[in-house]
């Protein structure tokens, strides 16, 4: 996935913006290998709200050089954390795009969301720039003119900064992972997944309930890593195989129940081997327990397929068909409002969105 290098003709600066959604795994993928490839596939909804928003501006360098020149802002200010973390990723993918040398670029990124507080903002914001490059390249080299390739380099270039957010460069719901369960599905880049699955899902409700704006004690990267040495690895990659069979049965049938048990599950197992790694930690707040019983509770006494999930972080997913969205607004109100700071309400989305040439 390399681009073929051709003369640059204009020396005026240009610019390029995407805003990419953050994503919310149903089938965790956590534990990976090699050039960040899973260790199980995963599968995931694409939000709309929770987004990041970024922009290069390019011009040419009037001296070439073999370094890329980088300057960052994040929400307005420069960060000289974040700037080394990405001037790092963009010197190891020069290879995949080698007009970025010939170039001073200006990147400016901001959340809709906060950031580090376990809504994926890595994934959404790593598809952004990742957009934004292939995006370049389609302007400068004249390649991706393809839409299919340009997503598949997108999404493999995503993945090389982020695991997640390979997902998130399609609409919807991705599949991400070498599966003979999913034809076309590799470990290198995501797939789009909307065929076989009930209209249900796709009009899905995912409203963030906040109970920590505070960025992560531990960061998903030392999370992943902790991962090689858990003991419970090995049944948990079998464990995501196998509910992964179940869950993409129950959303060809519309099977809200099994959809709903296999999505707790799964957010439960994915801090219970956070809680049995070694240092072991934990990154769920007394908030998120309570707002786990009330959303069991109002099941139980409701029978509305209303259920939750879980990112790296303390704050939960609540999620439900939009067939039952007024009653649950109500509800959202009157109850759940008291047990957090804010309320953000998303929905399965359609995907990336290119603001400017």
């Amino acid at each position: 996935m390399q681009a073929q290098h051709t003369a640059i003709p204009s020396e005026e600066e240009q610019q390029i913006s995407w805003k990419s959604p953050s994503n919310l795994a149903i089938i965790k993928y956590w534990g990976k290998y090699g050039t960040q490839f899973p260790r199980n596939p995963s599968i995931s909804f694409t939000l709309s709200n929770a987004h990041t928003t970024s922009t290069i501006r390019y011009a040419k360098k009037p001296t070439p050089s073999k370094e890329v020149h980088l300057e960052f802002k994040f929400e307005g200010k420069e960060n000289a954390l974040f700037k080394t973390k990405l001037l790092k990723f963009l010197e190891s993918i020069k290879s995949h795009f080698p007009f970025l040398t010939e170039y001073n670029l200006l990147i400016e990124s901001e959340n809709s969301f906060p950031h580090s507080s376990g809504i994926a903002s890595s994934a959404s914001s790593m598809s952004a720039i990742a957009l934004c490059l292939c995006s370049m390249e389609k302007s400068i080299v004249g390649t991706l003119q393809e839409e299919t390739e340009f997503l598949k380099k997108a999404s493999y270039i995503a993945r090389l900064g982020s695991g997640s957010a390979s997902r998130s460069v399609y609409p919807s719901l991705a599949f991400w992972g070498e599966s003979e369960r999913m034809a076309g599905s590799s470990n290198e880049f995501a797939i789009p997944y909307t065929e076989k699955v009930d209209p249900v899902f796709l009009s899905f409700h995912d409203d963030i309930l906040i109970v920590s704006k505070k960025e992560k004690s531990v960061s998903s990267t030392a999370g992943h890593k902790l991962m090689e040495g858990n003991v419970f690895a090995d049944a948990r990659y079998q464990q995501a195989n196998d509910r992964m069979d179940s869950l993409l049965e129950s959303m060809r049938t519309g099977d809200l129940e099994t959809f709903g048990k296999i999505c707790e599950d799964e957010a439960l197992t994915l801090h219970a081997l956070m809680m049995c790694s070694d240092p072991s930690y934990v990154l769920i707040e007394p908030q998120t327990l309570s707002l786990i019983k009330e959303i069991r509770n109002y099941r139980a006494e409701t029978g509305h397929p209303v259920y939750f999930s879980l990112d790296a972080g303390p704050n939960i997913h609540l999620l439900y068909p939009d067939h039952i969205a007024s009653e649950i607004e109500s509800w959202k109100n009157n109850v759940l409002q008291g047990f957090c700071l804010d309320i953000l309400t998303d929905h399965v989305g359609k995907g990336p969105q290119k603001l400017s040439a």
